[in-house]
């Protein structure tokens, strides 16, 4: 490890953060305003019924991405994060798409996510700042 580097480990969890939370707060915001176009996608994709899992969905990416934009229950929030986008990546996979091209955004943004939830928000959070431990 180079020791130098590590000094900047918060920085770095707060651009995590940052970009994860932009993400999901960018396609969250859409399917939560519009549950019902949102049910019919997922009813087509397969996940019926629909209403049920585009709520679903709809919540945990605008409320989960809030959550890691201000580092508020991180290690709460990313887990479902994480979980939403393994449910894409096995979607796609089942799909026949492959890893170029398919699915590795999605495994990327998965990749952050369990980051998140391993690591923590870092010291640029509200969750440091209250001292919250789950």
């Amino acid at each position: 490890m180079v020791i130098l580097l590590s000094l900047f480990s918060d920085w770095a969890l707060l651009a995590a953060r940052l970009v994860l939370a932009a993400i999901f707060l960018a396609h969250g915001l859409p399917k939560l305003k519009s549950l019902k176009t949102t049910a019919q996608n997922f009813e087509m994709m397969g996940f019926k019924p629909g209403i049920f899992w585009g709520t679903i969905v709809a919540v945990v990416e605008f409320v989960g991405g809030l959550a890691v934009l201000v580092g508020l229950y991180t290690q709460l929030a990313a887990p479902f994060l994480a979980i939403d986008m393994l449910v894409a990546v096995i979607w796609k996979m089942k799909r026949g798409q492959k890893l170029v091209g398919g699915y590795e955004l999605d495994l990327s943004i998965m990749s952050i996510a369990l980051l998140l939830s391993t690591l923590g928000a870092g010291a640029y959070s509200l969750d440091n700042y209250w001292r919250i431990i789950l």
